[in-house]
């Protein structure tokens, strides 16, 4: 009774203090007001205009062009290398831009009082290939309305959509938990990342992984009619394999799922090379800790979230202006090294981030009673143009904030997709911080690698163990 007193609070005090900005969730489920190149919406439910005061630009169908100085297959260069930080928000001032700022990020400055924010000029640099746009727009007449898979389980899903956004206008947190599920996604990704849990000294051990994907979800290469083109196929395979620190190498962990879990489950399998065999692996989901991630991350916060929504009640309270992390390319380059990027107190370097003012959904999310997970509360910021998630902040069972997540994506111009280069998460009671990045001791992440089905099966897993 206490904890459901203590939400009802929280969000009266949100709408208090924020209001709600409407936008989508008003607009006509006919569509009439949604488009490509005309409409109040683009085709991913963003508001296509910018805001009053001219700090947020109009979103327009113009890609970024890639700088001349860009080699494919390399690390991306700086498209807005040119910017200057308009201002540094710090632990002196952050209360005069506190109606901007997520609870979590007031909390790292009240606890970190060295942590700063430099806030750079926005950009909406989110610009999908066009059949990203058109998928989206067919949606809006396909897409089943959302499927409470059972009752006692309560799994959150839908069906009829190809490609992007199940609901461009979402309405409900339903709806919004599912965008971000069936957000676009590179189709095709091979890139060496690194999983670092950093101590209050600032000492760490990268584990380096090789990752490997295919989101036939969102492969312009598949027909809609094919079977990986249906939100509740196997449309995602992933597979991962650790390759150092030697103690650990070897290990492999493969995934296939849906992005909608109304038929299929996620089916997993780990390949342990102390024991030579590959087994079923049920653990990885929900709140098992992370792969390497030293008890500091739950499994299903890699992206922000994902896996099986059926433990928390999700509640969408609107719009937002906020300060998000937003287009790092400096973080993405190639000299951006671990020895740079976490300093000696064992944070990020903060002079590798960007901020912008982006508009952001707001997504609450409550646990079920009689359900179990490590967060009692998750409260997530989505971003508008793309449903990314770009914040969390992530409260234990007793309602208290425990840590703040943070994604900091960038939009790969090659392929016009969305993808991180980092993930970070602060745990203000162990004053510890996890950090997902790319490594940059080898090439960037490469998108023409491709693969047969085959390679993501379980005969193929233990063939990929180190040893």
């Amino acid at each position: 009774m206490l904890t459901v007193i203590r939400m009802l609070c929280c969000t009266i005090l949100y709408f208090a203090v924020y209001g709600f900005s409407a936008g989508a969730a008003a607009a006509s489920s006919k569509g009439k007001d949604i488009g490509l190149e005309a409409g109040q919406f683009t085709p991913s439910g963003a508001i296509r205009a910018g805001n009053a005061d001219g700090t947020i630009p109009a979103w327009k169908n113009e890609p970024i062009k890639p700088p001349a100085d860009f080699v494919p297959g390399g690390f991306h260069p700086d498209p807005f290398r040119d910017d200057k930080a308009l201002f540094t928000i710090t632990a002196q001032n952050y209360q005069d831009y506190a109606d901007k700022l997520s609870e979590g990020q007031k909390k790292m400055f009240q606890t970190y009082p060295d942590y700063v924010m430099n806030i750079y000029p926005s950009r909406r640099s989110v610009v999908y290939p066009k059949y990203v746009y058109e998928a989206a727009l067919r949606n809006l007449g396909r897409t089943s309305d959302v499927i409470h898979v059972d009752v006692n389980m309560g799994m959150v899903g839908a069906e009829g959509m190809r490609k992007a956004w199940a609901f461009p206008l979402a309405k409900n947190g339903d709806q919004a938990i599912i965008n971000q599920a069936t957000r676009p996604r590179p189709p095709w990704y091979n890139a060496r990342e690194t999983t670092t849990a950093v101590t209050t000294t600032g000492h760490f051990v990268p584990n380096i992984l090789q990752v490997n994907f295919h989101n036939k979800w969102s492969d312009p290469d598949i027909a809609d009619d094919e079977p990986g083109a249906t939100a509740t196929g196997n449309n995602i395979l992933y597979s991962q394999v650790l390759v150092a620190p030697a103690k650990v190498a070897g290990q492999v962990v493969l995934a296939l799922e849906p992005v909608s879990f109304t038929k299929e489950f996620r089916k997993a399998w780990a390949y342990s090379p102390g024991q030579r065999r590959v087994k079923r692996a049920p653990q990885i989901i929900y709140d098992n800790p992370i792969t390497a991630g030293d008890g500091l991350a739950t499994t299903d916060q890699g992206y922000g979230f994902n896996g099986p929504n059926d433990r928390f009640t999700w509640k969408l309270l609107g719009r937002r202006e906020m300060y998000v992390p937003y287009n790092p390319y400096k973080l993405f380059a190639k000299d951006a090294t671990m020895d740079k990027l976490i300093n000696d107190a064992g944070r990020f370097n903060q002079d590798y981030a960007r901020y912008e003012l982006h508009r952001v959904w707001v997504l609450d999310s409550v646990l079920k009673e009689g359900t179990n997970h490590d967060y009692g509360r998750r409260v997530y910021y989505l971003d508008e143009d793309s449903w990314e998630v770009v914040l969390a902040d992530n409260y234990d069972r007793r309602m208290e904030l425990w840590r703040h997540w943070e994604d900091h994506h960038i939009f790969y111009y090659d392929i016009q997709h969305v993808n991180r280069v980092a993930e970070l998460q602060y745990d203000f009671n162990a004053h510890r911080m996890l950090a997902l990045m790319i490594d940059k001791s080898g090439q960037g992440p490469d998108f023409t690698w491709r693969a047969p089905d085959t390679w993501f099966t379980p005969a193929a897993v233990r063939r990929r163990g180190v040893r």
